[in-house]
């Protein structure tokens, strides 16, 4: 394949296109298809250039089909799921070790389920738990492992773990069996052993258990010490990119290979009669991007911009010199031809664009220190804003205080940190006590600029958090950047603020007076339930908290939230205290501390809450939440659910929690006539809830499940399931259809507006 003579911009931007495209359709085609579409591309590229660069778009189109098709069939065979596999595998990346677990990617070489051989390879994602044994960087292994296919919550606003997955070629999750056949078969050396080796020297040298991890994640990009605490601070501030080799690291690391050049050549003046000096600098620039870069794990980052310097080096070498467009589209073919399942990363996007615009918008430079000065501000600038679209379609937030912090951060982690870190690993194998005050110097330094990071996060709008964007207002805004940063003397350039309007000022719709929304979000084997009226918003429950840090609440309801336009929270309902209903309460309870707090089981629960009383109710906006009456104090944790009632004018939903068929009867003699019923199913339908005198006495129109993918429990159960079909009432579980919404109109029976894992079909999901 030959990049025509005029450049590679072009047919760089219509192989992203093709590739663009494959990444929207719900099924991919047949193979024949991609093969006949690939080689009718090679052919239009051979006889016809006039259409050459459709022919590109086409390539791109097909190449992607191909490699999304083959990294889909990957994945484990659906009939191995739950299954004990035994296999041989060796570690990749550095294995993150937990209190209750050490988890750790495996590279599958060989899998057998008996004495058969069975068809995987690739990576899989696993967790060791139960006094699990040091598993090294690099290691072989032969373990049994229970797997199942890579599948994740589907809330709005949520990450699309599945999708993540295929980018990163994992082919499943699961865990290793408690096994005595498990063992280590060897011990290897690799890239990661040696930042394994880096890291453990930086974290026995520096005391504070932070610096430590602070200076490991800026030097070798491992980011197993970092705290949830520490990744808000760097979303607060926008830096998350520093705590993971970021591509300005790998250029720095270049300057200082070309240097070291230049210093070899000024102390032996004679080696340009005998090596010409330019390829000799270009090499060296090469090769220490490319040692940094693999302490980096070969990120995405970090391969755009070795990539890079490789075309720059090349063409010094060959004595030319490309344009910084050319580069970058040369680097952007390269990379799209070696993966074209990289633009599903938010990396990719953000590392390409903000370059693209650094390279057609900053054309002012600035002369001595005061133009030095003013181009690293507009540099900063051009950066937040231009990004900001990105950035609120990939997370849904952004940092408006990113723009100072990068302009000091930056720098100072590039210029001062990491080249003080690296220094001192040196001078370990020469002076080890030198090497120990540097670090000590060092970590000091970041312990300094992690403060001053940590109050910034508290100012006003270090996180903004928007409503889901649109892709048409993601367009938009997009333009109105490209717009404001024209060079001087382009005409109303004040205009390309206007184009940022759909993004910042979304259109929310939202229920009109007397009906309500009801999402039942997915949060696995728990539940969460928000209900909003014209003004008003409720949550029910918020999910589990697991002794790994994972918190449903953050990671399932607040993004929810945000991403549905909530700013204000009036009610906060923990169901009753167990975890799978509870844990996540603290976590919503600290983005909205106002919201009231009420419980069926107060006293069990760390947050001070308020007991829920029969009784109670609240009228919203024409719409009435009302509290049955439920278990009593001493009883079954179970049936102290705390029972809601949400009556609207033309529909209601009965939020049961975790009630069992020994209170539902009083619950329904509690319940008044009125318009059709939507049901939350008690117990994430165990057997022993959803009575038949449950059902008979409020008649659902449509029953919603909230379990988890194959969950221990095997909820929801078989005869339950029958129950509710041999009663024609139709049911929704969200461990198959994500996140559900159901709307209450003031003037019309309720109807479900998404189920969130087939709202936006795409061929990788499960």
């Amino acid at each position: 394949m030959r990049v025509r003579k005029d450049g590679a911009v072009a047919p760089a931007i219509m192989l992203l296109i093709g590739v663009l495209l494959v990444q929207w359709l719900p099924v991919l085609p047949p193979r024949w298809v991609c093969m006949a579409l690939a080689a009718c591309a090679l052919l239009i590229m051979a006889i016809a250039p006039s259409w050459r660069r459709l022919a590109w778009c086409a390539f791109g189109f097909a190449w992607a089909c191909w490699r999304g098709g083959v990294a889909m069939d990957a994945r484990l065979p659906r009939e191995l799921e739950g299954m004990d596999v035994r296999v041989v595998g060796r570690t990749v990346d550095l294995p993150s070790m937990r209190e209750d677990a050490t988890g750790f990617l495996l590279s599958i070489e060989h899998a057998t389920l008996g004495e058969q051989i069975v068809p995987l390879h690739g990576r899989v994602r696993v967790n060791w738990y139960d006094d699990a044994p040091s598993v090294p960087p690099c290691s072989r292994w032969e373990l049994i492992v229970r797997l199942k296919r890579p599948r994740g919550l589907m809330n709005p606003g949520g990450a699309d773990s599945e999708r993540t997955a295929l980018e990163r070629g994992v082919v499943a999750t699961g865990y290793v069996r408690d096994d005595p056949d498990n063992r280590v078969l060897e011990t290897g050396r690799c890239i990661d052993d040696v930042r394994a080796v880096i890291s453990n020297a930086i974290g026995s040298r520096v005391t504070d258990t932070r610096d430590a991890a602070l200076l490991q994640a800026f030097a070798v990009g491992d980011i197993r010490g970092l705290t949830p605490r520490d990744w808000a601070v760097a979303r607060a501030n926008g830096i998350p990119h520093l705590l993971a080799i970021s591509g300005f690291h790998v250029g720095v690391a270049a300057v200082f290979g070309l240097w070291l050049a230049r210093l070899l050549y000024m102390l032996w003046p004679t080696l340009a009669l005998r090596i010409p000096r330019l390829p000799v600098q270009a090499a060296s620039a090469l090769l220490a991007a490319g040692i940094y870069s693999a302490l980096a794990g070969f990120g995405l980052p970090t391969v755009r911009t070795l990539l890079m310097i490789a075309v720059v080096a090349l063409a010094r070498g060959l004595r030319r010199a490309p344009n910084g467009l050319q580069s970058l589209a040369l680097a952007l073919f390269v990379v799209l031809l070696f993966d074209p399942l990289c633009v599903l990363a938010a990396g990719f996007w953000l590392s390409f664009v903000g370059v693209a615009f650094l390279m057609v918008c900053m054309t002012d430079r600035g002369q001595g220190l005061r133009g030095f000065v003013r181009e690293l501000t507009s540099t900063q600038l051009l950066m937040t804003v231009s990004l900001l679209p990105l950035t609120m379609w990939f997370f849904g937030q952004a940092s408006l205080v990113g723009a100072l912090s990068n302009l000091f951060a930056v720098p100072f982690v590039s210029f001062v940190i990491v080249p003080c870190t690296l220094v001192s690993m040196v001078l370990l194998g020469i002076c080890p006590p030198l090497a120990s005050l540097v670090l000590w110097m060092t970590g000091h330094l970041a312990h300094a600029q992690w403060w001053l990071l940590d109050e910034m996060a508290t100012w006003p709008g270090a996180l903004w958090y928007l409503p889901e964007v649109r892709l048409w207002a993601l367009m938009l805004a997009m333009l109105g950047a490209f717009w404001l940063f024209m060079p001087k003397g382009v005409p109303l350039r004040w205009v390309g603020g206007l184009l940022f309007l759909p993004l910042v000022l979304p259109i929310r719709e939202l229920p009109k007076h007397g009906g309500f929304q009801l999402w039942t979000l997915d949060v696995g084997q728990g539940l969460s339930v928000l209900v909003r009226t014209e003004q008003h918003t409720l949550l029910y429950d918020a999910g589990a908290r697991f002794p790994s840090d994972l918190d449903m609440g953050e990671v399932a309801v607040l993004p929810s939230l945000h991403a549905l336009g909530v700013r204000h929270l009036d009610l906060l309902v923990a169901s009753h205290a167990d975890n799978d209903h509870s844990g996540g309460i603290p976590s919503v309870a600290a983005e909205y501390p106002d919201a009231e707090r009420y419980s069926g089981e107060p006293e069990r629960l760390t947050l001070p809450m308020k007991p829920c009383v029969p009784g109670q109710s609240w009228n919203w906006d024409g719409v009435v939440v009302s509290v049955l009456p439920s278990g009593k104090a001493g009883g079954q944790a179970n049936d102290r659910s705390c029972v809601l009632l949400v009556e609207g004018r033309s529909g209601r939903a009965l939020l049961t929690a975790d009630i069992t068929s020994r209170i539902e009867p009083t619950v329904v003699a509690a319940i008044p006539p009125g318009p059709p019923m939507v049901l939350s199913v008690p117990h994430h339908g165990s057997r022993t809830s959803s009575s038949n005198a449950l059902l008979a006495g409020t008649e659902p129109v449509l029953a919603l499940i909230s379990s988890g993918w194959r969950n221990r429990f095997h909820h929801p159960h078989p005869l339950v399931v029958k129950r509710y079909e041999d009663a024609g009432i139709p049911w929704l579980n969200t461990a198959t259809s994500g996140a559900i919404e159901v709307v209450f109109p003031g003037d019309a029976p309720p109807y479900v507006a998404a189920r969130w894992r087939y709202r936006q079909a795409r061929y990788w999901r499960e």
